[in-house]
């Protein structure tokens, strides 16, 4: 067996950050990971490239424009496990809610009925959206989910410690909906 501490990364797609938030509020506990893991790739570290090969990757947030679904197609082939955190993630929550009033619907109201001086929609700066925002389980097979809207610190937590200790968790407990 290697000595080797297995690596960790965290991606954040269309969410609000809360289970980025939520993993910090992991607290004390966090040094204790940090012992354990090495945390490779995150909007927590300067890192800009995702690393050719990561255990385990924790994923926050639907997929809802062509720069998610680019990067979490890439995550997912250079990922061991991957982990959907919250239930953006899971169901595609929140950004899922623009799916029943359609793209051009949207982008309208964005920038064209509630604005003083209507300009066109800006095409070279915002990722095109997507015409349905999707949980990351119906574009890449995922091998952990973690409901929760965030997920508390301690389910965070159990399922890394689960993870690092080469345990999957069984999802049964208290990693369901209402836990």
């Amino acid at each position: 067996m290697s000595d080797r501490k297995p690596t960790l990364a965290t991606v954040w797609l269309d969410g609000c950050s809360g289970c980025h938030m939520s993993f910090l509020d992991i607290d004390e506990r966090l040094l204790e990971l940090a012992q354990q893991i090495d945390l490779v790739y995150s909007p927590l570290v300067d890192r800009k490239d995702f690393p050719e090969l990561v255990d385990i990757t924790l994923v926050e947030g639907a997929v809802s424009n062509e720069e998610d679904l680019k990067k979490i197609k890439k995550v997912r082939a250079h990922t061991n496990v991957l982990v959907s955190l919250g239930d953006c993630a899971v169901t595609s929550n929140i950004p899922g809610m623009r799916n029943p009033f359609g793209v051009r619907s949207i982008i309208d109201r964005a920038y064209v009925d509630t604005v003083a001086i209507p300009r066109p929609a800006p095409s070279t700066v915002i990722p095109r959206l997507l015409d349905r925002v999707r949980p990351v389980h119906e574009v890449v097979p995922v091998d952990v989910f973690v409901p929760g809207c965030p997920p508390s610190a301690d389910a965070i937590y159990k399922v890394l410690s689960d993870l690092i200790a080469g345990h999957k968790p069984d999802g049964k407990s208290d990693l369901r909906f209402g836990a």
